[in-house]
Protein backbone atom coordinates (compact mmCIF):
# COMPACT_ATOMS: atom_id res chain seq x y z
CA UNK A 1 0.00 0.00 0.00
CA UNK A 2 3.36 2.41 0.81
CA UNK A 3 4.43 1.87 -2.67
CA UNK A 4 1.63 2.46 -4.28
CA UNK A 5 0.98 5.61 -2.28
CA UNK A 6 4.46 6.76 -3.11
CA UNK A 7 4.42 5.62 -6.60
CA UNK A 8 1.00 7.79 -7.22
CA UNK A 9 2.54 10.84 -5.43
CA UNK A 10 5.65 10.48 -7.57
CA UNK A 11 3.54 10.79 -10.72
CA UNK A 12 1.43 13.73 -9.64
CA UNK A 13 4.68 15.17 -8.74
CA UNK A 14 6.13 14.65 -11.96
CA UNK A 15 2.54 15.98 -13.42
CA UNK A 16 3.67 19.57 -12.21
CA UNK A 17 7.38 19.35 -13.14
CA UNK A 18 6.51 18.30 -16.91
CA UNK A 19 3.51 21.67 -16.75
CA UNK A 20 3.88 24.72 -17.87
CA UNK A 21 5.57 27.32 -15.62
CA UNK A 22 4.73 31.42 -15.95
CA UNK A 23 7.82 33.37 -14.76
CA UNK A 24 8.16 37.06 -15.12
CA UNK A 25 11.58 39.62 -15.74
CA UNK A 26 10.36 41.37 -13.33
CA UNK A 27 6.65 42.29 -11.36
CA UNK A 28 6.80 45.42 -10.83
CA UNK A 29 7.55 48.21 -13.47
CA UNK A 30 8.68 51.75 -11.95
CA UNK A 31 7.31 54.88 -14.18
CA UNK A 32 9.24 56.85 -12.43
CA UNK A 33 8.30 60.51 -12.21
CA UNK A 34 6.65 61.45 -15.93
CA UNK A 35 4.89 64.55 -17.12
CA UNK A 36 0.90 64.60 -17.40
CA UNK A 37 -0.51 63.10 -20.41
CA UNK A 38 2.76 61.46 -21.38
CA UNK A 39 3.25 58.35 -22.75
CA UNK A 40 1.29 55.50 -20.72
CA UNK A 41 2.55 52.62 -22.14
CA UNK A 42 4.67 49.60 -20.54
CA UNK A 43 5.49 46.22 -21.31
CA UNK A 44 5.90 43.22 -19.35
CA UNK A 45 7.79 39.99 -20.50
CA UNK A 46 6.12 36.56 -19.48
CA UNK A 47 8.32 33.59 -19.99
CA UNK A 48 7.38 30.09 -19.76
CA UNK A 49 9.94 27.98 -18.35
CA UNK A 50 7.93 24.41 -18.21
CA UNK A 51 7.51 21.64 -20.35
CA UNK A 52 4.19 22.63 -22.04
CA UNK A 53 2.79 25.51 -23.34
CA UNK A 54 1.40 28.41 -21.34
CA UNK A 55 -1.95 30.10 -21.79
CA UNK A 56 -2.83 33.66 -20.75
CA UNK A 57 -6.48 33.67 -20.38
CA UNK A 58 -6.55 36.76 -18.88
CA UNK A 59 -5.34 40.31 -17.28
CA UNK A 60 -7.47 42.20 -15.44
CA UNK A 61 -6.43 45.69 -13.94
CA UNK A 62 -7.42 46.74 -10.24
CA UNK A 63 -8.64 50.43 -11.92
CA UNK A 64 -10.22 51.58 -15.00
CA UNK A 65 -7.23 53.86 -15.45
CA UNK A 66 -4.86 50.87 -16.45
CA UNK A 67 -5.61 48.81 -19.36
CA UNK A 68 -3.75 45.90 -20.34
CA UNK A 69 -3.09 43.77 -23.99
CA UNK A 70 -2.14 40.69 -24.08
CA UNK A 71 -1.28 37.67 -26.92
CA UNK A 72 -3.69 35.13 -26.39
CA UNK A 73 -1.82 32.89 -28.46
CA UNK A 74 0.29 29.94 -26.44
CA UNK A 75 3.45 30.90 -25.25
CA UNK A 76 5.61 27.19 -25.88
CA UNK A 77 8.20 26.10 -23.70
CA UNK A 78 10.92 28.29 -23.27
CA UNK A 79 9.55 31.03 -25.17
CA UNK A 80 8.61 34.42 -24.28
CA UNK A 81 5.63 37.08 -24.44
CA UNK A 82 4.38 40.02 -23.34
CA UNK A 83 1.51 41.81 -21.04
CA UNK A 84 1.34 45.94 -22.08
CA UNK A 85 -0.19 47.89 -19.81
CA UNK A 86 -0.84 51.48 -20.52
CA UNK A 87 -1.67 53.88 -17.40
CA UNK A 88 -3.82 56.98 -17.96
CA UNK A 89 -1.27 59.90 -17.43
CA UNK A 90 -3.82 62.24 -17.41
CA UNK A 91 -4.56 61.71 -13.65
CA UNK A 92 -2.34 63.51 -11.79
CA UNK A 93 -0.41 61.98 -8.76
CA UNK A 94 1.43 59.04 -7.28
CA UNK A 95 -0.07 55.81 -8.17
CA UNK A 96 0.48 52.27 -7.33
CA UNK A 97 -1.83 49.78 -9.11
CA UNK A 98 -2.03 45.75 -9.30
CA UNK A 99 -2.33 44.02 -12.46
CA UNK A 100 -3.71 39.95 -12.18
CA UNK A 101 -2.36 37.65 -14.74
CA UNK A 102 -4.27 34.17 -14.84
CA UNK A 103 -2.95 31.20 -16.77
CA UNK A 104 -2.84 27.58 -16.82
CA UNK A 105 -0.40 27.27 -14.53
CA UNK A 106 -1.28 24.58 -12.13
CA UNK A 107 0.71 25.61 -9.44
CA UNK A 108 0.38 29.57 -10.03
CA UNK A 109 -2.84 29.89 -12.14
CA UNK A 110 -3.12 34.00 -10.80
CA UNK A 111 -0.01 35.60 -10.47
CA UNK A 112 -0.05 39.73 -9.84
CA UNK A 113 1.92 42.32 -11.51
CA UNK A 114 2.83 45.97 -10.31
CA UNK A 115 3.37 49.25 -11.92
CA UNK A 116 3.92 52.45 -10.05
CA UNK A 117 4.73 55.89 -10.42
CA UNK A 118 4.34 59.72 -10.06
CA UNK A 119 2.61 62.19 -13.03
CA UNK A 120 3.38 65.82 -12.41
CA UNK A 121 0.88 68.07 -13.72
CA UNK A 122 1.32 70.02 -16.89
CA UNK A 123 3.50 73.03 -16.02
CA UNK A 124 4.89 71.38 -12.67
CA UNK A 125 8.95 71.43 -12.83
CA UNK A 126 10.30 68.94 -11.81
CA UNK A 127 12.18 68.95 -8.58
CA UNK A 128 15.76 67.43 -8.82
CA UNK A 129 17.75 66.02 -5.74
CA UNK A 130 21.28 67.60 -4.95
CA UNK A 131 24.09 66.02 -3.46
CA UNK A 132 26.94 68.41 -1.37
CA UNK A 133 29.94 67.10 -2.89
CA UNK A 134 32.02 70.10 -1.09
CA UNK A 135 34.43 68.56 1.74
CA UNK A 136 35.19 70.74 4.63
CA UNK A 137 37.99 72.30 5.40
Amino acid sequence: MKKTFAFFAFLGAMAFTAAQTITFDNTTLDYGTVKQNSDGNRVFTVKNTGKKPLIITSVKPSCGCTTPDFSKDPIAPGKSGHIKVHYNTAITGGFQKLIEVFSNDPENSRSVIYIKGNVLAAGTPETKSVTNTARKK
